[in-house]
């Protein structure tokens, strides 16, 4: 009997199920994505896309490539999900499945904090980081402020990219100079999950930069008017530059299905990505997985691709029959990206107790080399 596999969602994680699931299951059973952007942004390139050295169209690919490989691709707006049923609305029409999977990733607000979006540079979203390209072009003295405005966020070591690729544009332009950089956030330090050591080593990259670092600080507001950042602590710090990490949240149609739970998430069996709807998983940044140290397993790119590995290969395996069930391992791995051609590469298991095993490679021309080549790799391989 045919069966239909029901895809939320087209990121990173989206994307791997869809066409692992397409390869390896008979024609007669139909793969369904849902997807309401355009083109697939590889997000991680953002950060070069902010310091002018890429463009749109260098890390993005049409989602209709997929139709190629034989998956049904829906473009439209996800209005309702019922767990239940594992069927969707998506723009007045209803897709009812067999199998649902969840790669809605997070929602970004940063209409929570006052003031945020008014007048700093979201690069997290293509807009953001096109407007941070153009503003940061125009620096060529003042402050420059990196602030992380909530936790937990995608991608760990992506502020500290932002940052020092930002110190390097401004080297490379012979203002470094003139221009004084402060990094604010939250967290007690940077990428805290990986361990202290992992931790240290972000952050003395980070100052060797001459960039200035401030954990435990969370923002209050911001004044558009003055340029002006206040904390909850008490303190406040004037900018010319604003560049922001924007608070995540679950998007709205899966707060509102039941899914998610008392973390905000949605909770699942970290080792198969099964929620408590049958037959419904859920991979990547929409999740919660809690760790042996009490800390969630961290929102990023690698493990919303394993998790989907994980998942396709399972429901393959319960409507062929082919193989055996397979079940996640926590391993995760990222460059982080220095400036001046260079980047470190963290790796490790994360679901290793009492804690984290995780390890980072110190920066050098190899890495950085090898971070172009997996953005080439990934948007070829995939589309």
């Amino acid at each position: 009997m045919s069966k239909t596999i029901l895809i939320l969602g087209g990121g990173i994680g989206g994307v791997v199920a869809a066409n692992r699931l397409r390869k390896r299951l008979p024609p007669e059973h139909r793969v369904v994505l849902v997807e309401r952007e355009a083109r697939h942004l590889f997000a991680p390139s953002l950060r070069w896309l902010m310091v002018g050295r890429r463009t749109e169209e260098c890390i993005s690919r049409p989602v209709t490539r997929l139709e190629k490989r034989g998956i049904e691709l829906i473009h439209g707006e996800i209005e309702r999900i019922n767990p239940k049923t594992r069927s969707a609305h998506v723009s007045g029409q209803e897709i009812a499945a067999d199998y649902m999977v969840i790669a809605l990733g997070a929602e970004l607000a940063p209409e929570t904090i006052p003031g945020l979006s008014e007048v700093g540079h979201n690069f997290y979203t293509l807009a953001g980081a096109q407007s941070l390209d153009a503003a940061r072009a125009r620096l060529t003295q003042g402050h420059l402020v990196i602030l992380v405005s909530a936790i937990p966020f995608k991608c760990p070591a992506a502020p500290y990219e932002a940052a020092m690729l930002l110190a390097d544009d401004l080297r490379r332009r012979g203002v470094r100079d003139r221009v004084s950089m402060d990094l604010y956030t939250p967290e007690p330090g940077p990428m805290p999950v990986a361990g202290p050591q992992v931790s240290a080593q972000v952050r003395q990259m980070v100052e060797a930069k001459g960039i200035h670092y401030h954990p435990e600080h969370v923002v209050a507001k911001v004044d558009s008017a003055a340029r002006l950042v206040h904390f909850t602590n008490g303190k406040h710090v004037l900018f010319d530059l604003l560049a922001y990490v924007p608070p995540h949240r679950a998007p709205a149609v899966v707060r509102e299905s039941g899914l998610t739970g008392e973390s905000g998430w949605v909770p699942v069996n970290r080792d198969t990505l099964e929620t408590k709807f049958p037959g419904v998983y859920a991979i990547g940044d929409v999740t919660g997985i809690p760790l042996a140290i009490g800390k969630p397993l961290p929102k990023a790119g690698v493990f919303a691709h394993g998790e989907a590995e994980v998942v396709a290969h399972n429901i393959v395996h319960a409507i062929t029959g082919a193989g055996e069930p397979r079940l996640y391992d926590g391993h995760g791995e990222c460059f982080v990206e220095t400036g001046a051609g260079r980047a470190g590469f963290g790796a490790g298991n994360f679901f290793a107790e009492p804690a984290p095993q995780v390890q980072l490679r110190a920066p050098n021309s190899w890495l950085h080399f090898g971070k172009v080549l997996y953005e080439k790799y990934w948007l070829y391989r995939w589309f």
